[in-house]
């Protein structure tokens, strides 16, 4: 019975094939979208978040994917808005499943995080990660608007 029914209907386009795809794809695309914006605000949070003198700590952030970048730049940025727009124009080739990475190799950036600036006793990641989640169901609400 189910070879006929195969044989006879299977791979037919179909209303209801179409709409499974069509869920599919907008999943898919809704996710994508989410992750993005999810990673843009993570970024653009640790940085501006990030102790600033000369500028070498925020032109540090490093944003790729599927490997941590594993060498400190030589970018001063001391309003980190050249970082954050790097951010942003590589992020948007970021997929779903992939692993993105925010990393700054300075020597210094470890003690910064624990309090060595008192422009950022607290640091900065750990501030961003304990609003990691308000920020995703921010992203989520933004994209299925």
């Amino acid at each position: 019975m189910a070879n006929h029914i195969s044989t006879r209907y299977g791979g037919l386009p179909g209303a209801f094939s179409r709409t499974l795809e069509q869920f599919r794809d907008k999943a898919l695309e809704d996710m994508n979208e989410v992750f993005r914006r999810v990673m843009i605000e993570i970024g653009s949070t640790v940085i501006r978040l990030s102790p600033v003198d000369t500028g070498r700590f925020k032109g540090n952030w490093q944003f790729t994917v599927d490997a941590p970048a594993t060498a400190s730049l030589d970018n001063y940025d001391k309003e980190g808005h050249d970082t954050v727009a790097r951010l942003v124009a590589d992020v948007q080739h970021l997929t779903f499943g992939q692993t993105a990475y925010l990393v700054n190799n300075l020597v210094y950036s470890i003690p910064l995080e624990y309090g060595h600036s008192s422009q950022a006793p607290t640091g900065m990641l750990r501030i961003t990660i304990n609003g990691f989640q308000q920020m995703v169901d921010q992203a989520v609400r933004e994209v299925s608007e």
